[in-house]
């Protein structure tokens, strides 16, 4: 018997299958080790010793595993083919070594680009040994990951409460995305005029041209500054008559794009599909691990985390028989198209994401996918196809035109599709509309004709700030830069999100105050850790890694001596130096000018105190020099919904008493103020906004304010009792409230209309549930869960929806449409959080009187290496000397063994 290890059940299932008897295929539901987050897991004083941590899980599944190798003939790995894959590969074998059992057993490693019963059946037959190298890297770019991770982050809750992490890449990722916003902050628009004719040839044709020459000067975008400007060139026009000058019509090609690497995919699946990365990721996963054809279960596409353009010979010769069979000879070139990467720092190239059968055309698999999967397999299919097809033929027509009497010249330019090669089946979309882009038809002229001016338009434009970063564009960005890997931007780009970094508005993101505060911070106290150039380098390093031109441990020390330095030097700074640094970095951002000449940070409360940064326990805020005689306080600055944040605003009058009604910016956010203290320690009347009431500071009324104040409101007496029933708005939402006892609403809008029989009934219903709340609404059925049956289903509970199965329940993305969720979202939702140890846990059976008296064995395979190895949770603490990095680590539990995705997160 010989045993093959993969990284997850269903390809254990599918390989299980191709091989036949005599092998046993198990799972190891990705990693089966990690780095514990606590003191000591990586000892830079000890040569960088690691010390790795099992989870129960994990634990299980390696059990399992030892057991079915007891007795084997052949342990096979066969887990991905990258640097993650050959990492699980390396921790399986060295938990087996400790374990002892593998004496006589022969060990291989087998990779396959494509779960295919050919491509496993030729990698069986090809096995090699484990890639040192490969490992290597995996273990540098581990440690390092851990030793910024948990080094730098507790720098930042000392010195910026609030701030919740900092990563090596997440935050240079999180840098790009405020220095655009800085770009955008400091962009003033420039005003310039376009002046474009309509012509009309002596048949009676049109076509449009826009001036380029006056009085002998080429004109360039600003050289039309105003409207009189424009209005004196307009009036010339109008009083000349024009002529064909010359007539240039040159051929020109375009040729295919490359098929898919993992970043070209996400940006495409982004702009094409409107997929996140981390969706994107998921779905290419079910893709490429298969599904049942033909009573087979066969990967539908090659392993999707790969920086190569190439394809496999036999890929190419096939994509030219689809082509000619489905588009005709035309459209198959003479020659087959040879791809090289280009992309700065590509390493481990495996072959393009590719369909592992170009001849299983997209509505052949249609009926068997679900509505996401079968979208990304038409465009995987299509990119690849269209990467062996003809060139597009064009025609580029330029006329050039020039007036009788005086110095104007104008140019029309236009491009005919002469052959739509490529074009017929893919168009890759743009990230931004690029000017000058004219595919229009021109008539056909000749040099001399003389042509009738039908009308002249002066339009009015202004220069655009760049914008803000989608998914797409950052991920291209960021590999232009060679900052992270393809295979970790989903996973960087969703801990930005999940720290509240950033906001996503209409699909871009936009820098939260938190995520600007640490950016400023890092680039002022850490400066070389998050700029570009450094980050490449250090890639570049780990890449000779790969590539065995450097030794991994020398890598890393040289980045933590440096390193080292500068977290000591940190960590002796004030926290008042730090706010006075940050006070400047960000001042034009956190007290813009108000452009009537008064001091931005003068305070709008005692007018004789200077606003200034100030930390808390819940993070940064603006507050007054003078306090505590003066506690005005504010959010840094405006929101994302446009809440003012500069200060307070007067809404009105209470008609019945008088005073002023103000909306005001706390620490927490806006709320509602009625009047202002009369004497120290008064406190008058307050009111948040309820986001759920569709208002916020900017636009809320008087009106909705005073109802706001009014709560909470009297209902009526309880017919029962005779005592009041009230509803208000409280922690967990809307309520009614009797006697003790309190019943949710659904909206917050019932609090103001609620009546006396609606709030008797809710109070009731309460009562009959025996005080408990509502249970989980169910807001949408998926459908039967693949394994099981069970059903799927969305549920809105306190805290946001989620998916439910069974006892597993898995938090939906933020900013996820529950509309669009699938069922296969939800699936891998569940599993993933199935492998992070989510769900319900079944009780414990009993032991039996003898089970309980056996002592347990200590497991020798899960000793942490070297001196991390002897720490017990009894043992008495050595007195040496902690270094930066043990300083730093957090005193939690061990962290539990994460999937394959997320162990390759930054």
């Amino acid at each position: 018997m010989d045993v093959v290890i993969v990284e997850s059940p269903s390809k254990a299932k599918t390989i299980n299958k191709y091989l036949g008897k005599g092998f046993k295929v198990l799972a190891s539901y990705g990693h089966v080790r990690d780095l514990p987050s606590k003191d000591g897991s990586v000892l830079p004083d000890e040569d960088f010793a690691m010390a790795w941590d099992v989870d129960p899980k994990s634990q299980k599944r390696l059990n399992d595993i030892a057991e079915a190798v007891k007795g084997a003939n052949k342990l096979i790995l066969a887990t991905d083919p990258d640097r993650e894959g050959e990492a699980i590969s390396w921790h399986v074998l060295e938990v087996l070594n400790r374990k002892k059992v593998l004496k006589g057993v022969h060990v291989e490693r087998v990779v396959f680009n494509a779960i295919t019963k050919n491509s496993v059946l030729q990698a069986m037959a090809n096995p090699r040994g484990l890639d040192k190298e490969l490992i290597d890297a995996y273990l540098a770019r581990r440690a390092l990951d851990y030793l910024v991770g948990f080094t730098l982050s507790p720098v930042l809750w000392r010195k910026l409460p609030g701030a919740r992490s900092a990563g090596r890449v997440q935050s240079v990722a999180l840098r790009l995305i405020c220095d655009r916003e800085l770009e955008i902050d400091a962009f003033r628009a420039q005003e310039y005029w376009t002046i474009e004719t309509d012509f009309q040839t002596a048949s009676g044709a049109p076509f449009v041209a826009r001036i380029v020459n006056l009085d002998g000067k080429k004109l360039d975008k600003f050289d039309i500054p105003d409207k009189s400007t424009a209005d004196n060139i307009v009036k010339r026009i109008e009083a000349s008559r024009f002529s064909v000058k010359s007539v240039e019509s040159k051929p020109a090609r375009r040729n295919p794009y490359p098929p898919f690497t993992t970043s070209t995919l996400q940006q495409e699946a982004s702009r094409k599909l409107g997929f996140s990365a981390s969706r994107t990721m998921q779905v290419a996963q079910r893709l490429y691990e298969g599904l049942e054809i033909d009573g087979e279960t066969t990967g539908l596409i090659t392993y999707m985390r790969t920086d190569g353009v190439q394809i496999a010979d036999e890929a190419i010769a096939q994509a030219r028989t689809v082509i000619n069979n489905e588009f005709g000879e035309a459209y198959l070139p003479s020659a087959p198209r040879i791809y090289k990467t280009k992309a700065k720092n590509a390493q481990e190239a495996h072959e393009a994401i590719r369909p592992t059968d170009l001849a299983r055309l997209p509505k052949h698999v249609a009926k068997m996918l679900d509505d996401d999967q079968r979208r990304l397999y038409e465009l995987v299919w299509n990119r690849t196809i269209a990467s062996q097809m003809e060139s597009v033929q064009l025609e580029r027509t330029t006329i050039e035109i020039e007036a009788d009497e005086q110095q104007i010249g104008l140019r029309a330019t236009g491009s005919v599709v002469v052959f739509d090669g490529f074009l017929r089946l893919y168009q890759e979309t743009r990230d931004e509309p690029e000017e000058g882009d004219d595919d229009g038809r021109l008539p056909k002229v000749l040099r001399g004709d003389k042509l009738g001016l039908q009308d002249v338009r002066a339009d009015q434009h202004f220069t655009e700030p760049p914008p803000r970063f989608t998914e797409a564009t950052l991920v291209k960005r960021m590999e232009e830069l060679g900052i992270g890997r393809p295979s970790t931007y989903a996973s960087t780009l969703q801990t930005l999100r999940d720290r509240n970094y950033v906001n996503m508005d209409k699909g871009r993101f936009v820098p939260d105050d938190k995520g600007r505060l640490v950016t400023a911070f890092l680039e002022n106290f850490f400066t070389r850790y998050v700029e570009y150039d450094f980050t490449a380098g250090l890639e570049e390093k780990l890449d000779k890694v790969s590539a065995g031109e450097l030794d991994w441990k020398q890598v890393l020390r040289e980045f933590w001596t440096d390193f080292t330095v500068a977290v000591s030097q940190a960590m002796e700074l004030r926290i008042t130096e730090v706010l006075d640094r940050l006070n400047d970095v960000l001042g034009p951002h956190v007290f813009p000018d108000q452009g009537d000449g008064t001091d931005p940070r003068k305070c709008p409360s005692c007018t004789d105190g200077i606003l200034s940064l100030k930390v808390g326990k819940f993070g940064a805020f603006v507050g007054c020099s003078n306090y505590p005689e003066c506690r005005f306080t504010r959010q840094l600055t405006v929101g994302a919904d446009g809440e003012a944040a500069a200060g307070d605003r007067v809404l009105g009058v209470d008609p019945d008493t008088g005073k002023p009604v103000l909306v005001k910016s706390g620490r927490f956010g806006p709320y509602i103020q009625l009047g202002e203290p009369e004497e120290k320690g008064d406190k008058p009347k307050r009111s948040g906004i309820p986001k759920a009431l569709g208002v916020s500071a900017a636009n809320i009324d008087l009106e909705k304010a005073l109802m706001l104040l009014a709560l909470p409101r009297e209902v009526g007496l309880h017919p029962e009792t005779g005592l009041p029933i009230t509803a208000g708005l409280g922690r967990f939402g809307p309520f009614v409230l009797h006697d003790g006892t309190y019943a949710n609403l659904e909206s917050p809008e019932e609090v103001f209309t609620i009546g006396i029989n609606r709030a008797v009934t809710e109070l009731a219903e309460k009562k009959a549930r025996g005080g408990k709340p509502r249970g989980p609404k169910a807001l949408r059925e998926l459908g039967p869960h693949p394994e099981g049956g069970k059903p799927v289903q969305i549920m809105d509970g306190k805290y946001g929806p989620y998916v439910k199965h069974e006892k597993t329940n898995a938090t939906l993305p933020k900013d996820a449409d529950i509309e669009k969720v699938t069922l296969a979202d939800a699936v891998a939702l569940i599993a993933a959080r199935e492998a992070q140890g989510g769900g319900k846990k079944k009780p414990a059976k009993k032991a039996s009187p003898a089970k309980k008296a056996a002592p347990k064995k200590a497991d020798a395979a899960e000793k942490p290496e070297k001196k991390a190895a002897a720490k017990k949770p009894a043992a008495k603490k050595t007195a040496a000397k902690k270094t930066p990095a043990k300083k730093a680590a957090t005193k939690k539990p061990a962290a539990k063994a994460k999937p394959r995705s997320a162990a390759a997160a930054d």
